[in-house]
C-alpha cells in the first residue's frame, strides 16, 4: 500500500488551501491561524512553566521595580530633613532623662562615699541612734528607716482598700456617667499641695486622735499616715481600674453565663486577671509613700524615733535630709555629707520596689488576644 504524502507545513496555509479561515488538505484540517488572545494566554501560559521550573523571570518583580526611577522612591529633601529633626529632638528629650538620672547616682555615690570613709557602713547601717547633729555623735539610719516604713505601713493600711475598692466600683459597677464624673474628682485629691496635706493633718487630724486618744503627741506618725494615705489613694484607684478595664469583656460574660453574680465576677474574675496591674499601683504607691517629704516634716515631727508606736513622734528619710537643708551644717563636712548618704538609702529601697514592681508585671501579666 502507497504511503500517503502529507503537505508541509507552508503548504497548510497556502492561499490555495485556505478557505474561509480553514486549510485542507485531503482529509487534514490545518490548525486555525492564533488570535492576539490566543497569544497572550500562550505566553502566559509559558512564563508560569519557566516560574515554576526556576527560570529567569521566576522573579517579575524586581524587573518592575528596575523600571521605577530612583528619584520618585525617595522623599523630598525639606521633609527628610524634618523627620530627622523632629527625631533628633526626641533623642535629646530621652538623654536629658536618662543623663539626670546617671548624674543623681554619680552624686549620691560621690558624696556618700565620702561620708563613708568616715562612718563605718556597718555602723551606718546598724545603729539604732540618730544624733549627726549632737555630741556625742550617732549616725544609726535604723530610727530613720524604722520612721518612714511605720508612716508608709500606715498610709499602705488607708489607701490600698480604700483604692482597690474605688477600682472595683469604678470598673464594674459605676455607670458611664458616673464614672465620668467620680474619676476626675478622685484623682483631684493628686493634684493638692502636700503642704496643704501636711497642715491639714497637724491641724484637723491630730485633734481628733488626741480625741480619741489623749496620750497621742501632737507631732505623731499615725497622723502623718492617715493623709499619706488620702494623698495616695489616686494612685491605686486610677491604675488599678485601668487594669480591670483591660480585662476582655468575654471573660465577664463567660462568669454571668455560668450564674455568678457581680460582686463573684469582680473578685473571682476580673481581679485575678488584673492581678498585675493591681499589685503593681500597690508597690508604686508605697513607694510614693516611702518619699513623701512635706507630709511627715510637719506632721510627724523631727524626732529620730526606734519605735512602733504611731503616737508617738518619728522623723523620717526624707524629713531629715529637709532639717539638713535649711542651712544649718557647713558645706563638706560630715554632718553634710549625711544628707547624701540617708538619700542614697531612700534611693536604693525606692529601686528595689520599682524593681519588684517590674518582677510582678512580668511574671503575672496576663496577655490576651
Amino acid at each position: 500500500m502507497a504511503e500517503r504524502e502529507w503537505p508541509k507545513g507552508d503548504e497548510l496555509l497556502s492561499p490555495d488551501r485556505v478557505r474561509d479561515g480553514r486549510a485542507t488538505s485531503g482529509n487534514v484540517l490545518a490548525p486555525r491561524p492564533r488570535t492576539g488572545s490566543q497569544v497572550d494566554r500562550g505566553a502566559a501560559t509559558e512564563l508560569a512553566m519557566r516560574t515554576r521550573a526556576g527560570g529567569p523571570e521566576s522573579k517579575p518583580g524586581r524587573r518592575g521595580r528596575g523600571a521605577e526611577s530612583p528619584s520618585s522612591l525617595r522623599a523630598p529633601l525639606r521633609r527628610r530633613v524634618q523627620e530627622s529633626l523632629i527625631a533628633g529632638i526626641l533623642f535629646l528629650g530621652s538623654a536629658v532623662s536618662v543623663l539626670t538620672t546617671i548624674g543623681i547616682v554619680a552624686v549620691l555615690f560621690v558624696e556618700a562615699s565620702s561620708f563613708f570613709v568616715e562612718v563605718s557602713p556597718i555602723e551606718f547601717l546598724t545603729g539604732t541612734r540618730w544624733a549627726p547633729l549632737f555630741v556625742p555623735q550617732a549616725f544609726g539610719v535604723l530610727p530613720l528607716l524604722a520612721g518612714s516604713l511605720l508612716v508608709a505601713a500606715g498610709a499602705a493600711l488607708v489607701a490600698l482598700p480604700i483604692g482597690l475598692a474605688s477600682a472595683i466600683y469604678l470598673s464594674e459597677y459605676a455607670a458611664p456617667r458616673v464614672r465620668g464624673i467620680v474619676k476626675p474628682a478622685l484623682e483631684v485629691l493628686a493634684g493638692i499641695p502636700t503642704v496643704v496635706y501636711g497642715f491639714f493633718a497637724l491641724t484637723f487630724v491630730t485633734p481628733i486622735l488626741q480625741g480619741i486618744w489623749p496620750e497621742t503627741q501632737i507631732f505623731n506618725a499615725l497622723s502623718a499616715s492617715i493623709v499619706v494615705g488620702v494623698m495616695i489613694i489616686p494612685v491605686v484607684a486610677s491604675l488599678s481600674e485601668d487594669a480591670m478595664s483591660a480585662v476582655p469583656q468575654p471573660l465577664r460574660e463567660g462568669a454571668y453565663a455560668l450564674g455568678a453574680t457581680k460582686l463573684e465576677v469582680s473578685l473571682r474574675t476580673v481581679l485575678p486577671a488584673a492581678l498585675s496591674g493591681v499589685v503593681a499601683s500597690f508597690i508604686l504607691a508605697i513607694s510614693r509613700a516611702i518619699g513623701e517629704t512635706m507630709i511627715v516634716t510637719i506632721a510627724a515631727g523631727a524626732t529620730p524615733n526606734l519605735t512602733l508606736n504611731p503616737l508617738e513622734s518619728v522623723q523620717t528619710m526624707t524629713a531629715y535630709i529637709v532639717q539638713v537643708s535649711m542651712g544649718e551644717v557647713s558645706f563638706g563636712t560630715v554632718e553634710y555629707q549625711t544628707i547624701f548618704a540617708v538619700g542614697l538609702t531612700l534611693f536604693a529601697i525606692t529601686l528595689l520596689m520599682n524593681i519588684i514592681s517590674l518582677f510582678v508585671l512580668k511574671r503575672f501579666r496576663e496577655v490576651y488576644e
